[in-house]
């Protein structure tokens, strides 16, 4: 018998399509051809099961070959008859496969998978394609088809010793690099490597003779029963890890894992491990590989699965997630919506339970797990909600705490007389060693929050907590950080405090996009006499526009630092005194002058206040205009005399060089004077 035909698709473009616009992806034929065979091979599994198949199953294994010129893939399942050809192979225009091909002829990776079309990925590579095949059925006879990638085929009576279809691919001249042992093996490793029928890829070999040799050992490139399909009760730790190194043979070992193993509402298996995650959040994505029934799909699994779990690493295997589909396809299926949630919920509820009954493991694993963690509760509101109640605080002594746990440890004196709490934290313990020192003293608690999303958890906590503020200990002096009552006055008259501000100031080192102001504070003559703070909210804002370009107008402003003055401490008092004793000859008669000017100032805009605009003379401009250049004048000497003698005096720069020391920022140069002028002050 021998037949010619039209393959039933009324409209001729669907191997166009499967040329032009699955060449991206055309890789995906021997996936799609492994795939199939191994179905036939299930399928005849299952007839044998329940009786419709009484034949010699013998070897099932699948095998794939190569010459030169073609691919073969070769079965021992079902095989087909005539009439299933002409069903499965050649009307493959059945229930609107017509329209559906129309409607998606621009996005054809949603037609692969689909109406039967998955045997046709062949033609993405192939000039002809045959098929040679003998159903199971008692009697049947051998059938050979021929396709040259038109909708003309031939069909014809033909021998075959076995039950069993031969897929012959012969490659078209643009992807002759698949006819090669190193392709081949790497597709077949990547797509079909969990398959549930054995594949065969050629011979082992062995080294023999200064080379290596086939031996007469199938080389199988499957696990058949991979680690997710099996019965957590049967796996043991080596397992779990071993599985885990076969995935991904250069990692650390993970921390912990997840089975998964769901048949309602959806079919789920899959194995999730925890990685031990750095501090470059996008070094490890895409690491969870997609399958659905053993069968590769992806391991870009963005927008499948919440962002954070994308942190993950491991297998998902489902029926229900649609093989070969595009992406936004993928994304708004609602099977995988409920697959995502689910997800979502047992990664959580394991987290909780290692929580729960091994706190001290937990605990020593947080730093590693931290990260996850903290990205999952910052992009995904249902899991805040249940993280809030494991994620950790620790604090500068590396204890850690719950959320909870940290507000009853600190509620009572960490209070402010608003009635927030005030949780401190520092980034740096060593930079910021003095300042933790000086809260400790206080009775403070401090928290160690150095991790990359550290600044933009702080963020989402002072909004979820009530009344709850983070406050880093080097923002402000430690009696300001919580102010439990209004600040102590600082007694200085306006010219001592002008006389303190332009010594310091004068003195202040330039270092590139930093400001300083000088200000001053009663803090006790017990406190340190000269600090440097820096503003909570112009660093948090620094600190965020690092993460995210959206706000580098951030970044570009400088950073601002206060030098606050201890005007209680006894060397701030002894360096007011001696500017007093060393200038007041110089100063006094300009301080007179300038007392003068300013109450003609006062005057002149007094009587120009009354006045509108238009009603100033000329000369009462002139008047104050002269008036405002001679104050500025005189105080210009005032402060140049004031910076000059400042110059002189070493308990200057010694006390703004101890301030910039406490924040490490006294370097080079100017930390070998520091170490000079200390030397020479002591002796």
């Amino acid at each position: 018998m021998s037949k010619q035909g039209n393959i039933g698709v009324t409209s001729e473009n669907i191997f166009p399509i499967i040329k032009k616009f699955l060449y991206s992806d055309n890789e995906i034929f021997l996936r799609e051809i492994v795939s199939n065979a191994v179905d036939a091979t299930q399928k005849l599994r299952t007839l044998a099961s329940v009786g419709d198949f009484k034949g010699e199953m013998g070897d099932l294994t699948v095998r794939v070959s190569f010459d030169d010129e073609k691919i073969v893939v070769s079965d021992r399942g079902i095989g087909m008859t005539a009439e299933e050809i002409d069903k499965y192979i050649n009307q493959i225009a059945f229930s609107g496969a017509e329209e559906f091909v129309e409607k998606y002829k621009n996005d054809a990776a949603s037609i692969i998978g689909h109406f039967g079309l998955g045997f046709y990925s062949s033609f993405m590579v192939s000039k002809r394609v045959e098929i040679v095949t003998k159903s199971h059925k008692e009697g049947a006879v051998a059938m050979k088809w021929s396709c040259e990638g038109d909708p003309e085929y031939t069909v014809e009576e033909t021998e075959k010793a076995d039950r069993g279809t031969d897929i012959i691919m012969y490659i078209d001249d643009e992807n002759k690099d698949f006819l090669t042992k190193e392709k081949l093996l790497g597709l077949l490793t990547k797509y079909c490597r969990f398959l549930p029928v054995s594949i065969a890829f050629g011979k082992k070999q062995e080294w023999k003779d200064g080379k290596y040799v086939d031996t007469e050992e199938d080389n199988i490139i499957n696990d058949t029963t991979p680690a997710w399909v099996r019965k957590p009760a049967d796996m043991t730790d080596e397992d779990y890890q071993k599985f885990y190194r076969d995935l991904y043979p250069m990692a650390e070992e993970p921390l912990f894992w997840i089975h998964l193993n769901v048949d309602y509402p959806f079919n789920l298996t899959g194995i999730l491990y925890f990685p031990r995650i750095k501090n470059n959040i996008d070094l490890n994505r895409n690491k969870i590989q997609l399958y659905c029934n053993q069968v590769f799909v992806t391991d870009s699994v963005e927008g499948i699965v919440p962002e954070f779990l994308t942190l993950l690493h491991g297998v998902l295997d489902s029926p229900d997630i649609p093989l070969n589909v595009s992406r936004s396809y993928l994304q708004s299926d609602q099977n995988v919506k409920k697959i995502s949630n689910h997800i979502t919920k047992k990664v959580s509820d394991r987290l909780e339970e290692i929580f729960k009954s091994d706190r001290p493991q937990f605990e020593e694993k947080w730093d590693n797990l931290k990260l996850f963690i903290q990205y999952g509760m910052l992009t995904d509101e249902k899991f805040y909600d249940r993280a809030a109640k494991f994620a950790l605080l620790k604090d500068v002594d590396n204890a850690y705490f719950t959320f909870e746990e940290y507000k009853t440890l600190v509620n009572e004196n960490q209070t402010d007389k608003e009635g927030n709490l005030i949780y401190l934290y520092t980034n740096n313990r060593e930079d910021q060693y003095s300042y933790i020192h000086a809260a400790k003293d206080k009775g403070y608690s401090v928290l160690f929050m150095d991790g990359q999303l550290d600044s933009h958890v702080i963020g989402q906590l002072e909004q979820k907590l009530e009344k709850t503020r983070f406050v880093r200990v080097d923002s402000d002096t430690v009696d300001n950080l919580i102010r439990k009552s209004d600040a102590n006055k600082v007694t200085l008259d306006e010219e001592q405090q002008n006389a303190l501000q332009q010594m310091f100031k004068s003195q202040l080192p330039q270092i590139e996009k930093t400001e300083f102001m000088v200000a001053f504070e009663a803090l006790g003559e017990n406190s340190h006499p000269v600090m440097l703070t820096q503003s909570e909210y112009m660093r948090r804002m620094r600190d965020m526009a690092a993460m995210q370009p959206g706000m580098s107008f951030y970044g570009e402003i400088p950073d601002s630092y206060n030098l606050v003055l201890n005007t209680d401490h006894p060397l701030v008092k002894k360096v007011l005194a001696d500017e007093e004793l060393a200038l007041n000859d110089k100063i006094t008669p300009i301080a007179a002058d300038i007392k003068g000017w300013e109450a003609r100032q006062a005057d002149l805009q007094e009587a120009q206040s009354k006045k509108k605009e238009e009603e100033i003379t000329s000369e009462e401009k002139e008047d104050k205009a002269n008036t405002d250049k001679k104050l500025d004048e005189l105080r210009g000497q005032r402060d140049a005399i004031i910076a000059e003698y400042a110059g002189t005096n070493k308990m200057v720069s010694q006390l703004i060089d101890l301030a910039l020391l406490a924040n490490g920022m006294l370097k080079g140069e100017a930390l070998s004077q520091f170490i000079k002028r200390s030397v020479q002050m002591i002796e």
